[in-house]
Protein backbone atom coordinates (compact mmCIF):
# COMPACT_ATOMS: atom_id res chain seq x y z
CA UNK A 1 0.00 0.00 0.00
CA UNK A 2 1.37 3.23 -0.74
CA UNK A 3 0.57 6.76 1.06
CA UNK A 4 0.38 9.88 -0.84
CA UNK A 5 2.58 12.49 -0.16
CA UNK A 6 0.68 15.90 -0.96
CA UNK A 7 3.10 19.15 -1.97
CA UNK A 8 2.79 23.20 -2.61
CA UNK A 9 5.18 25.46 -3.30
CA UNK A 10 4.76 28.96 -1.02
CA UNK A 11 6.17 32.21 -1.53
CA UNK A 12 7.86 33.66 0.93
CA UNK A 13 10.14 36.65 2.17
CA UNK A 14 12.99 34.09 2.65
CA UNK A 15 12.11 32.78 -1.25
CA UNK A 16 10.01 29.74 -2.29
CA UNK A 17 9.22 27.36 0.50
CA UNK A 18 8.46 23.81 -0.39
CA UNK A 19 5.79 21.78 1.68
CA UNK A 20 4.76 18.46 2.29
CA UNK A 21 2.26 16.78 4.20
CA UNK A 22 0.67 13.43 4.94
CA UNK A 23 -2.50 12.31 3.99
CA UNK A 24 -3.59 13.14 7.34
CA UNK A 25 -2.76 16.49 6.72
CA UNK A 26 0.27 16.79 9.07
CA UNK A 27 3.41 19.03 7.78
CA UNK A 28 6.25 16.63 6.85
CA UNK A 29 8.63 19.18 5.35
CA UNK A 30 9.20 22.82 5.07
CA UNK A 31 12.20 23.42 3.04
CA UNK A 32 14.20 25.83 0.50
CA UNK A 33 16.01 25.75 -2.80
CA UNK A 34 19.34 25.04 -2.62
CA UNK A 35 18.85 23.33 1.31
CA UNK A 36 20.55 20.10 1.54
CA UNK A 37 18.79 17.00 1.35
CA UNK A 38 15.74 19.05 0.97
CA UNK A 39 12.76 16.71 -1.00
CA UNK A 40 11.85 17.07 -5.03
CA UNK A 41 8.25 16.63 -5.77
CA UNK A 42 8.15 13.02 -7.47
CA UNK A 43 6.17 12.15 -10.30
CA UNK A 44 3.70 9.70 -7.70
CA UNK A 45 2.95 12.87 -4.85
CA UNK A 46 -0.04 15.22 -5.18
CA UNK A 47 0.36 18.63 -6.02
CA UNK A 48 -2.72 20.34 -4.27
CA UNK A 49 -2.57 23.57 -1.94
CA UNK A 50 -5.62 22.52 0.10
CA UNK A 51 -3.92 20.91 2.92
CA UNK A 52 -1.51 23.82 3.37
CA UNK A 53 -4.14 26.47 3.57
CA UNK A 54 -3.36 27.26 7.21
CA UNK A 55 0.10 26.63 7.08
CA UNK A 56 -0.31 29.30 4.13
CA UNK A 57 -2.24 31.59 6.84
CA UNK A 58 -0.10 31.27 9.65
CA UNK A 59 3.34 31.50 7.41
CA UNK A 60 1.80 35.06 5.69
CA UNK A 61 1.23 36.43 9.53
CA UNK A 62 4.58 35.17 10.44
CA UNK A 63 6.50 36.94 7.78
CA UNK A 64 3.85 40.03 8.43
CA UNK A 65 4.39 40.37 12.51
CA UNK A 66 1.38 39.31 13.78
CA UNK A 67 2.55 35.36 14.81
CA UNK A 68 5.37 34.80 17.20
CA UNK A 69 4.17 31.04 17.66
CA UNK A 70 3.04 28.63 15.02
CA UNK A 71 -0.10 25.69 15.69
CA UNK A 72 0.18 23.45 13.19
CA UNK A 73 -0.20 19.29 13.08
CA UNK A 74 3.55 18.41 12.36
CA UNK A 75 5.13 15.04 11.73
CA UNK A 76 9.04 14.51 10.97
CA UNK A 77 10.44 11.06 11.08
CA UNK A 78 13.93 11.08 12.73
CA UNK A 79 15.60 8.71 15.16
CA UNK A 80 14.11 9.02 18.61
CA UNK A 81 17.13 11.17 19.35
CA UNK A 82 16.64 13.42 16.10
CA UNK A 83 13.03 13.81 17.57
CA UNK A 84 13.96 15.12 20.87
CA UNK A 85 16.09 17.88 19.61
CA UNK A 86 13.45 18.54 17.38
CA UNK A 87 11.11 18.90 20.06
CA UNK A 88 13.42 21.07 21.90
CA UNK A 89 13.71 23.72 18.91
CA UNK A 90 9.98 24.05 19.60
CA UNK A 91 10.21 25.75 23.54
CA UNK A 92 13.16 28.44 21.94
CA UNK A 93 10.61 31.51 22.20
CA UNK A 94 10.13 33.94 19.06
CA UNK A 95 12.79 36.46 19.62
CA UNK A 96 15.31 34.49 21.17
CA UNK A 97 18.14 32.42 20.71
CA UNK A 98 19.86 28.92 22.10
CA UNK A 99 23.15 27.62 22.09
CA UNK A 100 23.97 24.09 20.80
CA UNK A 101 24.87 23.21 24.24
CA UNK A 102 22.04 23.95 25.60
CA UNK A 103 19.94 22.26 23.47
CA UNK A 104 22.16 19.34 24.61
CA UNK A 105 21.43 19.82 27.77
CA UNK A 106 17.84 20.54 27.53
CA UNK A 107 17.56 16.78 25.64
CA UNK A 108 19.47 15.26 28.37
CA UNK A 109 22.52 14.65 26.34
CA UNK A 110 26.22 15.09 27.81
CA UNK A 111 28.37 18.21 26.76
CA UNK A 112 30.29 16.03 24.35
CA UNK A 113 27.20 15.65 22.45
CA UNK A 114 26.84 19.19 20.97
CA UNK A 115 28.04 17.79 17.54
CA UNK A 116 25.40 15.22 17.41
CA UNK A 117 22.74 17.48 18.36
CA UNK A 118 24.41 19.80 15.51
CA UNK A 119 23.50 17.00 13.16
CA UNK A 120 19.98 16.70 14.36
CA UNK A 121 19.50 20.27 14.47
CA UNK A 122 20.87 20.42 10.52
CA UNK A 123 18.88 17.50 9.40
CA UNK A 124 15.55 19.50 10.94
CA UNK A 125 12.50 18.63 7.80
CA UNK A 126 10.43 21.85 9.11
CA UNK A 127 12.71 24.80 8.98
CA UNK A 128 10.81 27.89 10.36
CA UNK A 129 7.95 26.14 11.48
CA UNK A 130 10.55 24.07 14.07
CA UNK A 131 13.08 26.91 14.61
CA UNK A 132 16.61 25.45 14.46
CA UNK A 133 17.34 29.36 12.95
CA UNK A 134 17.19 30.01 16.96
CA UNK A 135 20.27 28.33 17.54
CA UNK A 136 23.96 29.79 17.71
CA UNK A 137 27.37 29.37 18.85
CA UNK A 138 28.15 29.42 22.18
CA UNK A 139 29.73 32.70 21.42
CA UNK A 140 27.29 33.97 20.21
CA UNK A 141 28.15 33.41 16.41
CA UNK A 142 25.58 32.23 13.67
CA UNK A 143 26.74 28.87 13.22
CA UNK A 144 25.29 26.61 10.03
CA UNK A 145 21.88 26.67 9.14
CA UNK A 146 20.33 24.60 6.34
CA UNK A 147 18.50 27.06 4.79
CA UNK A 148 21.86 29.20 4.08
CA UNK A 149 23.26 31.74 6.54
CA UNK A 150 21.76 34.73 4.75
CA UNK A 151 18.07 32.93 5.66
CA UNK A 152 19.57 32.57 9.53
CA UNK A 153 19.94 36.43 9.07
CA UNK A 154 17.00 37.09 7.61
CA UNK A 155 14.78 35.37 9.81
CA UNK A 156 16.58 36.48 13.00
CA UNK A 157 16.45 39.96 11.86
CA UNK A 158 12.46 39.89 11.18
CA UNK A 159 12.09 38.10 14.87
CA UNK A 160 14.23 41.23 16.54
CA UNK A 161 17.16 38.90 17.22
CA UNK A 162 19.32 41.21 15.18
CA UNK A 163 19.22 44.60 14.16
CA UNK A 164 17.60 45.74 11.18
CA UNK A 165 20.48 47.03 8.72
Amino acid sequence: MTTTTYWTRVDSPVGPLLLTASPAGELTSLTVPGQKKAPVPRDDWARDPGPFREAERQLAAYFAGDLKEFSLPLRAAGSPFREKVWAALDDVPYGGTVSYGEIAARVGAPRAAVRAVGGAIGANPLLILRPCHRVIGADGSLTGYAGGLERKVRLLTHEGVLPRP
